[in-house]
């Protein structure tokens, strides 16, 4: 067992009899961990408090890991970038919850990616510190198919269709799973652009709707074991 210094994004967090928590994390140093903070939801003095284990709550920890598939736990753990405005939001509030149910369910590996941890990492801080964040999930899923291996390959967009099974664009008119006319330009809307060019989007509900039941559709393609996540109702009553 190794005694580990390393930033962590809280992915999902599981109660554990009355008093204590489980928790998953993704880690910068070692990938996904889960730990048992024992104790934490009747302290009142403790070092650990519940609030560091809300949904993608940024944290420095200080934790013991072990090698085998047994949980890890928390020595210390301190919050590194507050967050300001997205637990006064609902519509940020519920954003995270959306996220933090994808992000638990796609990314399983314990070992590092430091690529994909400072995308969520900065992504999480641009959507505390901007008030215009309404197509801000469907972005953060669409440029995070870019770390899972799967972005769509824009090299040949002007092109009449795109597969959603190749991932690709196409001139074939009849293919099963492929996006044309409308569809495809909400799709082209999005692809190319960063967080900083979101508000040069406009969605209206309908639009907003049917291009994120598009992007789950791509997840549920491309990964396997991928299921709709429950909070996506949610999401789209929020944004009604």
């Amino acid at each position: 067992m190794g005694l580990v210094h390393t930033k962590a994004i809280v992915f999902k967090t599981i109660k554990y009899g009355d008093t204590s928590l489980i928790v998953k994390c993704f880690t910068f140093e070692e990938g996904i961990r889960s730990y048992m903070v024992k104790g934490v939801l009747n302290s009142k003095k403790g070092k650990l408090k519940a609030a560091y284990f809300q949904p993608l709550t940024q944290l420095q920890l200080v934790a013991n890991h072990n090698n085998k598939n047994t949980l890890n736990s928390i020595r210390e753990a301190q919050i590194v970038h507050p967050y300001y405005t997205i637990h006064t939001s609902v519509v940020k509030q519920t954003i995270v919850l959306f996220l933090s149910e994808i992000l638990a369910a796609i990314i399983q590996e314990e070992e590092k990616n430091e690529g994909l941890y400072t995308y969520i990492e900065t992504a999480l801080i641009w959507l505390d510190t901007h008030t215009e964040v309404a197509n801000f999930h469907l972005l953060f899923l669409l440029n995070l198919s870019r770390f899972l291996g799967f972005y769509p390959d824009t090299s040949e967009s002007e092109k009449i269709g795109f597969n959603l099974v190749e991932g690709s664009f196409t001139n074939s008119l009849h293919e099963k799973l492929t996006l044309y006319n409308d569809k495809l330009l909400l799709l082209k809307r999005l692809l190319g652009i960063n967080f900083d060019a979101i508000n040069t989007i406009s969605f209206h509900k309908n639009e907003r709707q049917t291009i994120l039941r598009i992007i789950v559709k791509y997840f549920e393609l491309h990964l396997e074991g991928f299921r709709q996540p429950k909070s996506l109702d949610i999401l789209e009553t929020v944004f009604n």
